[in-house]
């Protein structure tokens, strides 16, 4: 009897021997999805190995085998491998984000529904004689084109004893069968057939370029490096189609779920009709579990070639796959914040080379490490340098917010919009164009305090003071969703002042006064306390698309991607808010955060302009991004990192370790200083000896968050892939209390 070698679902860190009972031996292969006996429990789990024997002499039998074929493929399971091996986890907790729930569950999350299909008779003088409404059915049923019954009765208004009266006789077949459900109807609806579009002399470069490596079967890495409106996008359709010529599929990543909508619609368009037809499957998280059942099967059988998503759309099990597209490949929302702690961009590098597939990566403000990849060879580098149609880069114009304040405060008030900024909103307004204003931070008051006595409102589980939100009269915590009322005096018992101040601004203060300077614009906010349900996204984006709306109000959801012709101002209202943090990214952020968002300006016939308020104007993050100055910003920025040998000149482990007692959290950090410094003494690769460096433990810059005081370590290395399986060993072997968490994050994205 043959040998299963199972990963359960649990992260342990090895694999199972179980028997293949004779009557499962013909459906379990490598990759198959199991039932396991654990213990007492029983447990699912992925079949990675058979063998002829075993070192156990007593093994239990498998129960079942999950599902009609393998999911687990070798490709996925050598980079599932690698994330575990590089990411420091355990392989389980890798497998488990490349699958998606609702396929790794035990019952079939498929959708039955009833078909009906009409039947052609010799005799058409039946059909005459049918009673009104099944002849209305029947005439609305086309040979050989089967439609759900639900949809047939809603459109007639008919009810189900019609149609089984056409069963009766013979005219029509009823049956039931999966139904796929297809979470882009409502748009593939209005969708118009597009074809390519005429390209520019850098656009044909970069395409040739790509094609050639697709066309050779070459697994390259490109940066594709274009300023805002240069057409990045239009690179991207041609290299996908040629890719489908190959008889290959494709990836294509999206940082944002806001951005998917419009990149869909222009995908699905161009690829919707002609020799090229293809289904293009959609990934991401606001798909219901059902959707992303069926868009994930829908790729592993092959039914879609092209796959749109967020960053676990990098996962999808495209086979054979060509081509790879990272679009806004600097942004940090590739980088998963839970284990695995994987970055979408640098799996999709692996990916592409284990699989002989081409990797694009796009950006106008590439990120330092791909940037200097490009300039080292890593990547080869590919530039778009002009807008399509020779449209200008929008004019930006820095607004010293020190000055306006002092002005506003010799009036008596305060201000948050500057003049030159309320004066560019009207003067669109009078002209029937659109505004985009941007401030990353939403709410009504970033704190409230009492001035009387100092008291400030801060959360209970986090070092963070209470965001306050007017319309419900509640105070939050946007860290741990902490929710209280807002105090209407000051709670502090030798105080209570009724003088309440709130400070700092958010959304929904700006959209208030918004209201209030320009009462007959229509205007709409767009942050994640107005964005409700999963289609608020595509009703508020469609209608400023069709100039529903004079001003869209946001946080970065809308500063990046959206391609709306009709903006012609761009205002950001308080551009420093990233720049002070204590992350060595701080000004990268900035710089790159401000350029995305005044690229959303001009991008139609008119020239764009941007305003930009800011109470550190003269900070080189700032002035590059006004000159529209990637490669200056990108000179005075690697100097920074190279004098620290921060990324890209080293990488960085961040080790957090958090618990409820401090003291308790402190001494198992220093002891995980000892153990992994021991470790790490001699470590090589390849011959060579690997350098690196250890710092703390000290208290996180976030010292507590969800109830949790935060310890951290810093190891820098040049050389990760050394250090990754060390991290991943020393996992096993720390045995803290279950109170106590260790957490490991390579190439960390945040370090607070």
């Amino acid at each position: 009897m043959k040998i299963a070698r199972v990963r359960v679902d649990l992260a342990i860190g090895r694999e199972f021997d179980y028997l293949i009972p004779d009557e499962l031996e013909s459906r379990v292969e490598v990759g198959v999805r199991v039932k396991a006996p654990f213990g007492k429990r029983e447990l699912l789990g992925w079949v990675v190995e058979i063998s002829d024997q075993s070192e156990h002499p007593e093994l239990k039998p498998i129960i079942d085998v999950i599902g009609g074929y393998s999911l687990l493929t070798e490709s996925t399971l050598k980079l599932a491998k690698w994330i575990a091996r590089y990411y420091a986890c355990p392989l389980e907790t890798a497998l488990k984000s490349v699958f998606p729930t609702t396929v790794r569950k035990e019952k079939s999350g498929w959708k039955e529904a009833l078909f009906i299909e009409r039947i052609e008779t010799d005799e058409p003088d039946n059909v005459e004689k049918l009673p009104p409404k099944q002849k209305t059915l029947w005439d609305y049923l086309k040979p050989g084109e089967p439609e759900t019954l639900q949809s047939c009765l809603a459109a007639l208004s008919i009810t189900a004893a019609v149609a089984r009266g056409l069963e009766k006789k013979q005219l029509a077949r009823i049956w039931s069968d999966k139904s796929l459900r297809n979470p882009t109807q409502i748009l593939e609806e209005t969708l118009v057939a597009t074809k390519d579009l005429e390209l520019s002399s850098d656009q044909r470069h970069a395409f040739g370029t790509i094609r050639t490596s697709i066309q050779r079967g070459e697994s390259r890495n490109y940066l594709l490096y274009g300023v805002t409106g240069s057409g990045k996008t239009e690179v991207y359709l041609q290299a996908l189609a040629e890719c489908l010529r190959q008889g290959r599929g494709a990836i294509v990543l999206v940082p944002e779920i806001a951005l998917t909508p419009q990149t869909v619609e222009r995908f699905k368009a161009r690829f919707m009709s002609g020799e090229l037809k293809t289904e293009v499957a959609v990934l991401h998280s606001h798909l219901s579990s059902g959707e992303r059942h069926d868009e994930w099967h829908k790729i592993r059988q092959g039914k879609a070639r092209i796959v749109i998503g967020a960053r676990s759309a990098i996962f999808s099990p495209v086979h054979p796959l060509g081509l790879i597209i990272v679009d806004e490949e600097h942004e940090g929302s590739y980088k998963q914040e839970e284990a695995p702690r994987y970055h979408a961009r640098d799996v999709a590098a692996y990916r592409a080379r284990m699989e002989g597939a081409v990797a694009v990566f796009g950006s106008a403000t590439p990120s330092m490490e791909s940037y200097t990849n490009a300039l080292n060879g890593k990547y080869e580098l590919l530039r778009l340098d002009q807008r399509i149609d020779d449209r200008r880069m929008p004019v930006v114009r820095v607004v010293d917010m020190r000055m306006e304040s002092r002005r506003e405060k010799r009036k008596g008030g305060r201000t948050i919009f500057s003049v030159p900024l309320k004066e560019a909103i009207i003067s669109r307004l009078e002209k029937g164009e659109q505004t985009i204003l941007f401030l990353n931070r939403r709410g009504y008051a970033t704190s409230m305090l009492c001035p009387e006595c100092g008291y400030v409102a801060e959360c209970p589980n986090c070092s963070l003071a209470l965001t306050f939100h007017f319309k419900e009269n509640r105070l939050r915590c946007h860290l741990c969703g902490h929710d209280q009322a807002a105090h209407k005096k000051c709670p502090e018992k030798e105080c209570g002042s009724p003088g309440i101040r709130y400070s700092g601004i958010g959304t929904e203060k700006v959209e208030e006064v918004l209201g209030k300077l320009f009462p007959k614009a229509r205007m709409r906010r767009m942050d994640s306390d107005t964005l409700k349900r999963k289609t608020d996204y595509e009703v508020i984006l469609g209608a400023f698309r069709r100039g529903q709306i004079d001003i869209l109000l946001g946080t970065q959801m809308i500063a990046k991607g959206l391609h709306f012709p009709n903006v012609t101002l761009v205002g950001i209202i308080h551009a420093d808010l990233t720049l002070h943090a204590p992350d060595f990214r701080a000004a990268e952020r900035t710089f790159q955060l401000l350029t995305q968002v005044a690229g959303r300006a001009g991008r139609g016939d008119v020239e764009g302009e941007v305003v930009v308020q800011s109470f550190t104007p003269f900070h080189d993050a700032i002035q590059h991004a006004k000159r529209h100055d990637f490669e200056g910003f990108y000179d005075a920025e690697i100097e920074f990192r190279k004098q620290l040998q921060y990324p890209p000149f080293h990488r960085i482990a961040l080790i957090t370790v958090r618990g409820e007692d401090e003291q308790a959290v402190e001494q198992a950090a220093e002891e995980v200083r000892i153990k992994l410094d021991k470790r790490l003494q001699g470590i090589g690769w390849k011959g060579k000896k690997v350098s690196w460096e250890l710092r703390g433990p000290s208290p996180a810059p976030l010292a507590r968050a969800e109830s949790k005081y935060r310890y951290q370590l810093m190891l820098k290395t040049d050389r990760m892939s050394a250090v990754g399986p060390v991290l991943q060993e020393l996992r096993q072997y720390l045995k803290f209390s279950k109170k106590i968490q260790c957490v490991f994050d390579v190439d960390p994205m945040n370090l607070i």
